[in-house]
């Protein structure tokens, strides 16, 4: 049974939405008897929400996943350093980290004006299309990017890096400056910078600052995304 719930729980999409009983049992494939009985019992837990026929996912989900305590202390930690760089910059600015082959985003500042991006706090896109994905994938060791290099490049956008031979490329240049750049790989019209996070020796995660292609400045973003990422490195270091 909790196979089952786990499969009507991920059968959300960030775009799609709330769903009748029977669009449930069409995307996870069980029987509309199974998923009317299981839909209850995650309405009565809070995972799910209920508005006339059709659910929804539950408030409870997020306060749950806000407390996941690596990911907590984390992104507390992280935060002054995304807001010192977001007022540097002016520029919507992320934090995420690594989960299997893809990175999943902790946490996201933009101001009035929000860039249309495919990244969402808790959300997870596929590491080679995006720079905080390339800067994560760069120092996360050889055996990890022989296997993604050695696997389909998934695709976003027609610029995404698809080449193994090109990605491969670009992760050396990433080892080499110490900051990974993206255009107009997760999004159309956007380009970002992003660095690593260091803890421990290994790599905890990455941050990157994401703008509009007609104003991106390399040589004025980097060294603040740079000094973003130094800074929380050393804090981290500091407190394990």
């Amino acid at each position: 049974m909790l196979d089952k719930a786990a499969i009507i729980l991920e059968s959300f999409s960030p775009d799609g939405g709330p769903y009748r009983l029977s669009e449930l049992s069409g995307r996870t494939g069980l029987p509309k008897p199974t998923v009317h009985r299981l839909a209850a019992d995650l309405v009565r837990l809070g995972w799910l929400e209920r508005s006339g026929p059709r659910y929804r996912l539950g408030a409870k989900l997020f306060e749950l996943g806000s407390l996941v305590p690596h990911r907590l202390g984390l992104r507390e930690t992280a935060l002054p350093f995304l807001q010192d760089l977001f007022e540097a910059t002016r520029e919507t600015v992320h934090l995420g980290v690594r989960e299997g082959m893809e990175v999943v985003y902790l946490e996201r500042i933009h101001g009035h004006e929000a860039l249309q991006l495919p990244s969402r706090i808790g959300g997870s896109l596929p590491l080679t299309c995006t720079g905080v994905g390339k800067a994560l994938l760069a120092f996360s060791g050889d055996e990890l990017a022989e296997e993604v290099l050695s696997r389909p490049l998934p695709g976003l956008t027609p610029h995404s890096v698809t080449d193994p031979a090109r990605l491969r490329m670009a992760l050396e240049k990433i080892r080499v400056s110490g900051l990974a750049y993206e255009e107009q790989g997760a999004a159309l019209g956007v380009s970002c910078i992003a660095a690593p996070v260091f803890a421990g020796g290994a790599t905890v995660a990455a941050l990157s600052v994401a703008v509009p292609r007609e104003r991106f400045s390399p040589a004025q973003l980097a060294p603040a995304v740079r000094t973003a990422a130094l800074g929380l490195s050393r804090v981290l270091r500091g407190s394990n």
